[in-house]
C-alpha cells in the first residue's frame, strides 16, 4: 500500500479529475476532516507540493483559492489512480453525489476586489458556467467598506443583478 501522503496527492488529483469546475481549498479540506482521513495543516502541505510539482494550478482571490488540475496532473493520475483504496472511492463518490451541486454552485459565483491604481478599490463580480463568464462586471469605490458590501451583496443577489441587467440592456 502506497504512504498516506501519496494516497492524499492522488484522491485530491481524483477530485478535481471528477468535476467540470475547479474546487476551493476548503471544499478539497473538508471531504479529508469530514471522513477523518487527516488535519487541515497536512492538507495544506499536500495541496502546497501539488502545485510546486504543477500537477494543479491555483487561481486566487482576495477570499478564496480555487484548484484546477494541469494536465500534468491528469497524466500522473492515470499511472496512480489503482492506488485509491476502494473504500476512499466510494467516500469520493458518495461526497460527489451529495455535494456536486453546492460545490458547482459556490464556484460559480464569483466576488473580488482589489487596490486600484487610482484612489479606491475595483470590484470584480462574476456568474460562470465551466469556463465561461456569463457576466464579468467590474465597479469602481472610493472605501474598502464599499467593496466589500458589493462582494457580499453579489453571492447573495447575483440572479436578481444578472436578471435585472438583462431585462434593462435587452429592451
Amino acid at each position: 500500500m502506497a504512504e498516506p501522503n501519496t494516497i492524499y496527492k492522488i484522491t485530491i488529483l481524483e477530485m478535481l479529475e471528477k468535476v467540470d469546475f475547479p474546487l476551493s481549498n476548503t471544499q478539497i479540506s473538508n471531504f479529508f476532516l469530514e471522513h477523518d482521513y487527516t488535519d487541515y495543516f497536512t492538507i495544506q502541505q499536500i495541496i502546497s507540493g501539488l502545485i510546486d510539482s504543477e500537477l494543479i494550478r491555483a487561481e486566487s482571490t482576495h477570499s478564496n483559492t480555487q484548484y484546477h488540475i494541469t494536465a500534468s496532473g491528469k497524466e500522473t493520475l492515470s499511472f496512480f489512480k489503482d492506488k485509491i483504496s476502494p473504500a476512499i472511492a466510494e467516500d469520493l463518490c458518495k461526497y460527489f453525489e451529495k455535494n456536486k451541486m453546492d460545490l458547482k454552485n459556490e464556484n460559480s459565483i464569483v466576488a473580488d476586489f482589489y487596490k486600484s491604481t487610482t484612489p479606491g478599490f475595483d470590484v470584480r463580480c462574476q456568474l460562470k458556467e465551466k469556463d465561461t463568464s456569463i457576466i464579468d462586471l467590474t465597479i469602481h469605490v472610493q472605501t474598502r467598506s464599499q467593496a466589500e458590501a458589493i462582494c457580499k451583496n453579489w453571492t447573495e443577489q447575483h440572479l436578481e443583478v444578472y436578471a435585472y441587467l438583462m431585462d434593462t440592456l435587452i429592451r
